[in-house]
């Protein structure tokens, strides 16, 4: 439950069921040592075997360790050659990162859809001239091998729920790019000190989309905003765009983009808003939970409801925020 202000509530019994069975699991030493390792390995191959080696368990008693972290949340799996890899879920890295790696240790995401498997040499050759550019940009931080790969699993991800093509080279071009950069702050590279919220719906059409517009509106760059749904839609709703439209919010080039790891690590603030069962909750440093109704399929006069209410939970974030806002829409 959230306070109607906005700020965190007490855990509600589900909640809190679920944090006491994720504390309850890290209580044992064997398992945070497991944890540990994934954590701080992130380009390892970390198989059963290799975890086993590492923490000097048998690899029986190392398995079950990770089918029971796994049962609480803290675990994710996917292929990897003939053995299954392990890595820190994002519920672990972000309600107990501090405890496993550090602030700037970072957990490499692994992605359960076919995009872990796309070589850069099978995406098309504008997605590798992105790729290029890519790579000179974030030179500095980033081998090439990496932007590579986070640029052909962007366009994979963002392939696979397209309804047409046309666009998307550009779209996957800036997700690709965000996605880098939320990696070069996970790591600790951003020395920037500007915030970093992240807002996230289901669909990432709708309540999200208006309050990162409304939130870029009122503190300019003062604020880094990213958006992410957990069942990101093919486009913005149409009413969204012009209710923001009304206030000389434009957002016309935005797009909904999938929920992925190092976006949810970047965040010093992660909002969410209707998620319910069908959104994983992210809570960040500091965690907000909107209630606020989804305007698909509302009318134009709802939906302008809808923006004035999430812009009421925009202001009080950025004065709990301390930034200096311009001028309120």
């Amino acid at each position: 439950m959230t306070a109607p202000s906005g700020r965190p509530a007490p855990l509600d019994a589900a909640g809190a069921v679920e944090r006491a069975a994720q504390v309850t699991a890290l209580a044992d030493p064997d398992r945070l040592r497991i944890m540990s390792v994934l954590a701080n390995r992130p380009d390892a191959e970390n198989t059963v075997p290799s975890i086993a080696a590492l923490v000097e368990l048998d690899a029986p008693v190392v398995a079950a360790h990770l089918e029971a972290l796994a049962g609480a949340g803290l675990v994710v799996t996917r292929p990897g050659g003939t053995d299954v890899r392990f890595g820190p879920s994002p519920d672990a890295w972000v309600r107990f990162g501090r405890l496993l790696a550090g602030k700037t240790a970072y957990v490499e995401p692994l992605m359960s859809s076919p995009a872990s498997a796309t070589s850069i040499a099978d995406v098309p050759p504008p997605i590798r001239r992105t790729a290029d550019r890519l790579a000179y940009r974030f030179s500095a931080h980033f081998a090439r091998e990496t932007v590579e790969r986070y640029v052909s699993e962007s366009y994979e991800l963002l392939r696979s729920r397209a309804k047409t093509t046309r666009h998307l080279p550009s779209l996957t071009s800036r997700f690709a790019s965000e996605r880098l950069a939320a990696l070069a702050a996970a790591r600790g590279f951003d020395l920037t000190g500007t915030p970093e919220v992240l807002f996230v719906c289901v669909q990432n059409s709708g309540r999200s989309q208006l309050a990162a517009g409304l939130l870029r509106r009122r503190a300019g760059d003062r604020v880094h905003v990213r958006t992410a749904g957990s069942q990101p839609a093919a486009a913005v709703d149409d009413l969204v765009v012009r209710v923001l439209d009304e206030i000389d919010v434009p957002i016309v080039s935005e797009f909904p983009k999938p929920l992925t790891d190092e976006v949810v690590q970047a965040a010093d603030v992660v909002v969410t808003m209707g998620c319910g069962d069908a959104c994983p909750v992210y809570p960040g440093r500091r965690y907000l939970d909107w209630k606020i109704g989804d305007p698909a399929g509302r009318s134009i006069d709802e939906v302008r409801a809808i923006r004035d209410q999430i812009a009421r939970h925009v202001d009080e974030l950025v004065d709990e925020l301390g930034l200096a806002a311009s001028a309120r829409p």
